[in-house]
């Protein structure tokens, strides 16, 4: 059982992964203004590597290459790498609101793959919250609104390479450790964030400044990671699940108040019945056996 001291030292460690994450969202919002979407990834998964190697380390397990399941660990990897290349590449023209969004929509769009790629079966209940929240997702990316195809296109890829990840962790949670599984992913998403890099290097000297600004940056978002895992040993998944879409609230307010891009009414409208579908799914009953639900930032 656990303690109630112990609840809320996790509720309070998952908030803060939860606003590391959304801080972090705005902070490569505001450096694509000066560098390359692929240069500020490749900073990113640079000390994300780092942390990745250090935790198999603790763990003894440096091993890689003698990990069960490696397709689907390698192909889990290229799902987030592909995440990561899209969301940020998307950022240089979205509103960071309407991109986080977007984004949140893949624990909808997880439920609606679940079928096919697990075999689960999904009441008609959940149906209706996807159907809800896919209906918020119009509202945001409505025809005639000015949000760019390319980025709402970049953004909706996102969101579907993630769900997808997010189930191939559900096959993997019971046949490889969680280290294992983030060193994987973290190599991955380095080698692919790397192959388009020097082809989009700034064109001028990076000041080291800005270089150590990025890896700490990079660093935030491994931290963010780490402290998810500490607050799901210290919490049940289903109790931490609804909050996930604190990180939603925030984007909108920092959209709002340092990007000074509020969504618009309609959008707004979309925003709210993502996050009542999402809440809705994240409460009711789980149907099996489901992994701790994973950060909602690539």
């Amino acid at each position: 059982m656990t303690s109630a001291s112990s609840r809320r030292s996790g509720v309070a460690i998952f908030v803060c992964a939860l606003t590391a994450f959304a801080s972090y969202d705005a902070f490569c919002k505001h450096m694509l203004q000066f560098y390359p979407a692929p240069f500020v990834n490749l900073m990113r998964y640079l000390s994300v590597i780092v942390v990745a190697f250090a935790m198999l380390w603790r763990h003894d397990d440096l091993r890689l290459w003698r990990t069960p399941q490696k397709p689907l660990l390698l192909l889990r990897g290229a799902m987030l790498a592909t995440v990561a290349t899209c969301f940020m590449t998307a950022l240089i023209w979205m509103p960071l609101a309407e991109a986080t969004a977007i984004y949140f929509t893949a624990p909808l769009l997880m439920v609606a793959l679940s079928p096919w790629l697990l075999g689960e079966r999904v009441p008609r209940s959940r149906w209706v919250a996807v159907t809800v929240g896919l209906v918020g997702m119009l509202l945001i990316v409505r025809p005639g609104n000015e949000l760019p195809l390319l980025g709402t296109v970049l953004m909706a890829v996102s969101a579907v390479c993630y769900a997808v990840f997010q189930l191939l962790t559900r096959r993997l949670a019971l046949l490889v450790p969680s280290p294992v599984q983030y060193a994987y992913t973290a190599l991955v998403c380095l080698v692919v964030t790397a192959v388009p890099a020097p082809f989009f290097w700034p064109a001028q000297p990076v000041p080291l400044h800005d270089v150590l600004l990025l890896l700490a940056g990079g660093a935030c978002s491994a931290a963010a990671q780490l402290m998810l895992l500490a607050a799901f040993e210290r919490v049940e998944a289903s109790t931490l699940a609804p909050l996930n879409y604190l990180q939603l609230l925030l984007a909108v307010a920092i959209s709002s108040l340092w990007f000074h891009r509020p969504p618009d009414a309609l959008a707004t409208a979309g925003i709210a019945l993502i996050l009542a579908a999402g809440v809705y799914l994240a409460r009711s009953r789980p149907l099996g056996r489901v992994a701790q639900p994973l950060p909602a930032t690539p």
